[in-house]
């Protein structure tokens, strides 16, 4: 049962939650999100098949991510705890542990019971997650990409300085702008000092 139950708390850990909440935000930020791909993301993340989604399903999942991307865009603690306080109390049950028949480890659960609809699901495991990143870093658990071009969620790891973008591709897309910016604005103000 130890490396069963290892490898269950690699792929269900706190960390790992909050990064597939990023990863289902930003994959049902589309008009039309596929189930297929949802699934896959849920897949990517240690959910097991059978994964079973409908269009009705990844709707009001869409819906729950919506409402989670609200944590994102905190921009202190204080926000995100706020955000996060809200979503408990409007959108989860009380806190329970479940194994789920025996089948998984002991764990704990928001949502009202094992069997809850997948929307329900994301939002409870999701904001569990971020709680305890907020309760354990006392700042927003992650960020909405300052690129101009890109919406996408990430979730802020480490102690060093504070992440901006989700990726490096938006970092470096951002950097090449303002270098082009800067350099396309320093030939008209030397024409007009010049004259």
């Amino acid at each position: 049962m130890s490396s069963y139950s290892d490898d269950w708390s690699t792929r269900h850990s706190v960390l790992t939650t909050a990064r597939r909440t990023a990863a289902l935000i930003n994959a049902l930020a589309d008009d039309c999100p596929d189930p297929a791909e949802i699934a896959g993301v849920l897949r990517a993340y240690g959910e097991t098949d059978p994964i079973d989604l409908s269009h009705r399903d990844v709707a009001a999942m869409r819906t729950a991510a919506a409402l989670l991307r609200h944590v994102f865009a905190a921009e202190h603690a204080d926000d995100a705890a706020d955000a996060l306080n809200r979503l408990l109390k409007n959108h989860t049950g009380p806190l329970r542990l479940t194994s789920h028949g025996g089948s998984t480890p002991w764990h704990p659960h928001l949502d009202h019971d094992d069997d809850a609809p997948w929307d329900e699901w994301l939002l409870a495991s999701s904001c569990m997650a971020l709680t305890v990143l907020v309760w354990d870093r006392q700042r927003p658990p992650g960020r909405i990409c300052a690129s101009t071009s890109c919406q996408n969620v990430f979730i802020t790891q480490g102690s060093g300085p504070e992440r901006r973008y989700c990726s490096r591709r938006c970092a470096t897309r951002e950097r090449v702008a303002a270098h082009r910016h800067a350099r396309s604005a320093a030939p008209s103000n030397e024409t007009k000092s010049g004259t």
